[in-house]
């Protein structure tokens, strides 16, 4: 039985200006599964799932997202997508930032406060509803948009850099709320600069300067790194790229 993609991207690349942000980034999400994209600040994680979400045009290559070519609003609807910069309104308390952005996910009445009343205690911030956003903190704020992007129950749900700010015990009910959509049949695809974070996801893919090094599994990468760990693993790949570079620019 062929097996089935929630995301694919074939060969995208993305330029600003002269500065080369992504080459060739081919990826395959299989449905219904976490799937990390780890690599440092820079790397061009945050520009491709811009990209996979609609919200940016690659110079070329192609993305789909539930087997429907994107930019799709269709499937802009089905998806829920978190920034990593926070885009919330400071002079609205909570609450009215998420009855605002769940309005434009058509939801209305009594469902409406039935998923803010949900995605609220999900994040810990029920108590916290009724406080200005301009007075939250950064992870107060950071939980805030990942219930916004959990409002309209997705299909597709894109978080980039989600539990940065928050503290480990709530990360962790936020970690048990991802595998229990994903075993729901969403397809999550997070973006990560640390390590346990990425070896939580089901498959990964290590990025570095717009490239992808390596994707697996946690254990299939450090398997084929022959390291000792996860971290030992992803410095492997990244010298082996720089290797390749290097020798790519000599030649």
């Amino acid at each position: 039985m062929q097996e089935a993609y929630g995301i694919q991207t074939e060969v995208i690349n993305k330029s600003y200006g002269k500065r080369r942000i992504l080459y060739d980034v081919s990826l395959k999400v299989p449905e219904g599964k976490i799937y990390g994209l780890l690599g440092p600040s820079g790397c061009g994680k945050t520009t491709l799932v811009k990209i996979i979400s609609g919200i940016l045009r690659p110079d070329d290559g192609t993305v789909w997202v539930r087997n429907q070519q994107m930019p799709s609003l269709q499937v802009m609807g089905q998806m829920g997508y978190m920034a990593q910069a926070a885009a919330l309104y400071p002079t609205l308390n909570g609450y009215e930032n998420l009855k605002f952005f769940g309005s434009l996910y058509g939801l209305k009445g009594r469902g409406l406060k039935e998923r803010i009343s949900h995605v609220a205690a999900l994040v810990n911030l029920t108590d916290d509803l009724s406080k200005r956003v301009g007075n939250y903190s950064g992870g107060m704020k950071q939980r805030l948009s990942l219930s916004i992007a959990l409002l309209p129950n997705p299909k597709v749900l894109i978080l980039d850099e989600p539990t940065v700010g928050i503290d480990p015990l709530l990360r962790q009910d936020i970690w048990s709320e991802l595998y229990e959509l994903s075993g729901q049949g969403v397809t999550i695809l997070v973006t990560t600069h640390v390590m346990d974070e990425a070896q939580r996801c089901h498959g990964l893919a290590m990025m570095r300067n717009g490239h992808i090094l390596a994707t697996g599994t946690a254990a299939q990468l450090q398997q084929a790194a022959g390291a000792g760990t996860f971290e030992e693993a992803f410095i492997f790949f990244s010298n082996a790229a720089e290797h390749e570079e290097g020798g790519n620019k000599n030649g």
